[in-house]
């Protein structure tokens, strides 16, 4: 379902191992907002939900809830340290449109939504 290079979970797990909480794992998501219409989002939970989706990548627990799963299909983390602007990137291939900062999306069935006319 999402694929997390070995860099961006080891960069995860080091941030987990600072936390010092040893129940915690990554949570990501998506929520309605943002310029192109949904924003991604990852952090650390420790809480379950019925409907989440677990999966382990490269020993690092993940979970998604089941309303974002469907958005995140196929999705790509990744994380570049280049000193100054390094930073976890996601490449979507569901998205057909993105913002100019890439932290919000549009998928082909919002694209259609939106090219609707509008019924009085």
């Amino acid at each position: 379902m999402i694929k997390i290079s070995e860099t961006a979970c080891d960069k995860i797990k080091e941030m987990l191992a600072a936390e010092e909480a040893p129940n915690l794992f990554l949570r990501v998501g998506v929520k309605e907002g943002g310029c192109s219409g949904f924003s991604y989002g990852m952090g650390f939970d420790d809480n379950e939900q019925e409907g989440d989706k677990v999966m382990d990548i490269h020993g690092l627990k993940v979970v998604v809830d089941e309303e974002s799963a469907k958005y995140l299909y196929g999705v790509e983390i990744d994380f570049q340290d280049t000193g100054i602007g390094g930073g976890f990137s996601i490449h979507n291939p569901n998205a057909v449109a993105t913002c100019g900062c890439g932290s919000s999306f549009r998928t082909k069935p919002e694209e259609e939504a939106l090219a609707q006319p509008c019924e009085d």
